[in-house]
């Protein structure tokens, strides 16, 4: 008989946020699409129990989903696990609120960008998009959204959704922080090599330099999210703390992160369709 965490890994590993699903070459899907996957979103979960789901409008207090999971530690208490990102933002709000489009209806080509203005140097093309060619690419002026995934297991950081989970702790708490950061060529900006330098610090793996100059962020209860969860609820209970300012980073150094680092990263994720269902939301405080 498998473990409970090996068929819990299995699970998360098959329709997560850290699912790969390969680019489309077909052009954006219509609105009607779009509107189809939340419509068999609404009606597989409903009735089912499911959670309170994410991405969401951080800028929207409002949701009827109360039911209650105990809010995961603050993130300095807890073990960085995995970090990865998200071609668009998966979240809407703050400074990423313009709606990319519809994408390819599989997760990628859509979510949301940053809203701001950037000059025409930051924009300057690039030899080649980046990142592995089965999932599109990205160039400057692209959005992003990195997930810096905590838990209360005693594990190190590694690849994928697994590295939370310990066979020790069959349910451990999950938070993610959040930061949303647009692509630039500009070698002034960020180094996303420094953004996701990791190393234990008072007994618990961290991710040392998160931005703390991106706003106060917004906390609420949700879900894991990938566009595996187009069509149905994710069953994972997840704290998130969504940082609503946006931050620049030299798309040189994403390049760099993504030929050699701890999780066996090598591309932007797709993302999940806006969660917009009241009935799928939590309330925030």
């Amino acid at each position: 008989m498998k473990s409970p965490l090996r068929l819990l890994t299995l699970a998360l590993l098959s329709s997560s946020v850290f699912a790969a699903l390969p680019a489309s070459a077909a052009s954006e899907v219509p609105d009607d699409a779009i509107a189809a996957q939340r419509a068999a979103l609404a009606e597989s979960t409903k009735g089912a129990g499911f959670g309170p789901q994410s991405p969401r409008d951080i800028d929207s207090l409002t949701g009827e989903n109360t039911r209650a999971f105990g809010e995961a530690p603050h993130y300095t208490r807890m073990n960085l696990c995995n970090i990865h990102f998200h071609e668009g933002a998966e979240h809407k709000g703050g400074e990423f609120d313009r709606y990319v489009g519809n994408g390819n209806g599989k997760g990628y080509g859509g979510g949301f960008k940053y809203a701001g203005e950037l000059s025409a140097a930051e924009l300057a093309p690039i030899d080649k998009p980046i990142g592995d060619k089965g999932h599109g690419g990205l160039v400057p002026g692209d959005t992003i959204e990195v997930h810096y995934v905590h838990t209360t297991a005693q594990v190190t950081p590694g690849p994928t959704l697994g590295a939370c989970l310990s066979e020790a702790i069959g349910n451990p708490q999950l938070r993610v922080e959040t930061q949303v950061y647009v692509l630039v060529n500009d070698d002034e900006a960020h180094d996303f090599v420094e953004l996701t330098e990791h190393k234990v610090v008072g007994g618990v793996h961290q991710a040392v330099n998160i931005p703390t100059n991106t706003g106060a962020p917004v906390q609420y209860e949700g879900s894991t999210t990938g566009p595996g969860y187009n069509k149905k609820g994710s069953p994972f209970q997840v704290s998130w703390s969504v940082r609503p300012k946006v931050a620049k980073v030299n798309i040189a150094t994403v390049a760099t992160w993504l030929e050699d680092n701890a999780f066996d990263e090598n591309h932007a994720h797709g993302v999940r369709n806006l969660v917009t269902n009241p009935a799928l939301l939590s309330p925030i405080n």
